[in-house]
């Protein structure tokens, strides 16, 4: 894989835990590190990656101003002259003398004189600042109003052109599995620490990159990495704290004219946006709800339009569940926000607690494109339309109102970009697509219903231009759906509670212990990625109860975690039967090829007969005949069907302190679909 990324984006990929190698003590952007090494370590060459790093160290060891040593750098641009630093440039408007004047961060230095054409060519120096490679020279004078620093000259740390048909002509050499892990690892994370839904999650974050105005939130718990994109992703996205937030700084300034953050960058991201008591001043809500409705806002009798996208990321206190029962997914939000007028501005709400917690393991040592290449490709696609890519195949539900419509299309829109910006996706890939970017926009219109009783509950969902309806649902509906649709009401004049309930599919029960077999559903039932509640013993163990010959094929018990499955399903087993009586399980499997891994598994497979042996539960292991196919057949009629065998659950790095090693109810799972059948029927 490295290989071929180096080989279709030579130069414009590097290796992503070069980025720690080199960052030390410096508090710099990724994406300032990363154009340093794509300048001089973007290949895949082990010499000249060495070099690179080292050239790169050198050059912020002379050039990168660390705040304790400003006095030094300042000691060496005077004796010398002239220096080039790195360090982060404002500028602001002098009205009294007619003139720009820049500030840098660490330097310490300020009202240092620009030139117009500067400031015009890099207009974001005056909202929030630019990272810069400056040349400062030193001249001094016996004015005291003159400041001695000059600024010699200023390039901004971003790529200045890229060659986008060639950026699509290279996705086009790589599969939809392959482009999507190029993209993790470009973001910084390794893939295979994620699930199929758990790397759409993330890749969603980057779609206000990619699409104009487009309004996104998360919440969910701490340290999930939900404001990493924004600081670090990106040379067009701002992160500010929620609670420095004012109107002349997002919008505009009436005493001076001046415009706001939304005016110049291409995301805006509040961190820290949750928290019920915080204080919001109410023309800011009332300003953020209109431009995000209608692009627009008032700069007194004017209005004027941008394309600032709004991200609001906060932490949740309380799991899904309790705010399900006791509130709605916003109840974080504080109240000026907790508004249905604000909520149905925003297009898709990531459900941030289905992101893990991240670990120093999850972190990316593979290649991924320079965060400069890529922030400047998905810039140049917010100029693109691909709404209208699913209407050869399907349409959407007639009762979706125009506003979840449009949420929908912008969603579906950036992650068409993100994930097929060559457009040659197929039917099943569009409809993977459609029906993310519905789920998103559901869970927020679910929650508006249940805070506005006036609200009309709508049927999400599509039609297949070749077949029937579709209904899309979200994860935690399925995980909670007797919380999930319950609707607030307005309190009755008698001052009681009212609640009442949303009709919903009711959804397949699990078959409970004890109950009799005919009883037991029957048919297929499907999970999705990241879904948690799923265990062995209600999965399987009412189907394999009385039991007392079980066969058992799945070809795929190799690994520890894989041995470890089987182990919990012979528990189970070993647990609901009499201890006098005895179970004998066969075991269908392959044996693997690899000669070191042979013996490891033959190792596993022989300590797990003798345990089971020791709990009356005979395992026979012989080779299975078909190699694939995972199935399960008892001699009391039943057959189970399981698409991924016993190996449901994703991986988990948690140690013994983690919930999920404990009760399988706690694990997050990966798609897979099982059917029951009666085979004495």
């Amino acid at each position: 894989m490295d290989r071929k990324i180096n080989e279709h984006f030579a130069g414009a990929v590097v290796r992503k835990d070069l980025v720690k190698a080199v960052k030390g003590n410096a508090i710099v952007p990724s994406y300032v590190l990363e154009y340093l090494l794509g300048q001089y370590a973007a290949s895949d060459d082990e010499a000249t990656i060495q070099a690179g790093i080292d050239k790169v160290r050198d050059i912020l060891a002379q050039h990168y101003v660390h705040r304790n040593e400003s006095e030094l750098v300042k000691s060496k641009i005077k004796e010398r002259g002239r220096y080039r630093i790195i360090d982060k440039v404002s500028v602001s408007l002098n009205e009294k003398d007619d003139v720009y004047h820049a500030s840098f961060a660490n330097l310490g230095i300020s009202s240092v004189i620009v030139d117009s054409a500067t400031v015009n060519a890099h207009q974001k120096l005056l909202v929030g600042g630019v990272w810069c490679l400056c040349d400062v020279e030193y001249f001094h004078t016996e004015d005291n109003r003159v400041s001695p620093w000059i600024l010699g000259s200023l390039k901004p740390i971003q790529m200045s052109n890229f060659d986008y048909d060639g950026y699509l002509d290279a996705r086009a050499k790589f599969t939809t599995d392959e482009w999507i892990d190029l993209l993790i690892q470009s973001i910084g994370f390794a893939p295979d620490k994620f699930g199929r839904r758990g790397k759409l999650l993330q890749l969603v974050r980057l779609i206000p990159f990619v699409e104009r105005n487009y309004n996104l939130v998360e919440l969910g718990p701490k340290g999930t990495g939900k404001s990493h994109i924004y600081s670090e992703f990106s040379p067009h996205g701002m992160l500010i704290s929620g609670g420095e937030v004012t109107v002349p700084k997002l919008f505009v300034n009436n005493a001076n004219g001046r415009l706001g953050l939304v005016g110049y960058w291409d995301v805006v991201a509040f961190d820290e946006f949750a928290g019920k008591k915080k204080r919001t001043e109410k023309a800011l809500v009332d300003i953020m709800k209109n431009y995000m409705a209608n692009k627009s806002f008032s700069r007194g009798v004017e209005t004027l339009g941008a394309e600032a996208s709004m991200v609001f990321v906060g932490n949740t206190s309380h799991t899904v569940p309790y705010m399900l029962k006791h509130s709605d997914l916003f109840d974080e939000l504080p109240e000026s926000y907790h508004d249905p007028a604000y909520l149905d501005r925003l297009h898709f709400y990531i459900p941030g607690w289905e992101v893990d917690t991240i670990r120093s393991e999850m972190f990316s040592t593979g290649y991924g494109f320079v965060v400069d290449y890529i922030a400047e490709v998905l810039r140049s696609m917010r100029n693109l339309d691909y709404s209208d890519r699913y209407l050869k195949q399907f349409t959407l539900g007639s009762d979706i109102s125009t506003r979840d419509r449009d949420a929908i299309h912008k969603t579906f829109s950036g992650l068409m970009k993100l994930l097929y910006p060559h457009d040659q996706a197929t039917t099943e890939e569009v409809e993977e697509v459609l029906r993310f970017a519905i789920e998103g926009r559901k869970r927020v219109k679910d929650q508006i219903v249940r805070i506005d009783a006036t609200m009309m509950a709508v049927s999400f969902g599509y039609d297949s231009l070749g077949g029937g309806w579709s209904t899309v649902t979200t994860l935690e509906e399925d995980e909670y759906p007797t919380h999930y649709h319950r609707r607030h009401s307005t309190r009755p004049a008698d001052g009681t509670s009212a609640e009442t309930y949303t009709s919903a599919p009711a959804p397949v029960p699990a078959p409970a212990a004890g109950s009799v077999q005919a009883e037991l559903f029957r048919g297929q039932r499907d999970f999705l990625d990241n879904q948690r509640g799923v265990s062995y013993e209600t999965l399987l163990m009412p189907y394999l109860r009385d039991a007392t010959e079980i066969e058992l094929h799945d070809p795929y018990i190799r690994m520890g975690h894989q041995g470890r499955n089987l182990v919990e399903l012979l528990a189970l087993i070993a647990t609901a039967k009499d201890p006098a009586d005895e179970v004998t399980v066969n075991l269908f499997t392959v044996l693997d090829q690899d000669p070191e891994h042979h013996t490891k598994q033959l190792h596993m497979l022989n300590d797990i007969v003798q345990g089971a042996a020791q709990q009356g539960i005979k395992v026979n292991v012989a080779k299975d005949p078909g190699g694939h196919d995972r199935w399960i057949r008892t001699n009391t009629g039943w057959r189970i069907n399981l698409g991924r065998g016993l190996d449901i659950f994703q991986k988990s790095d948690g140690g013994w302190f983690d919930f999920g090693s404990s009760r399988q109810e706690f694990r997050q799972v990966r798609a897979f679909g099982v059917t029951y059948l009666r085979e004495d029927n």
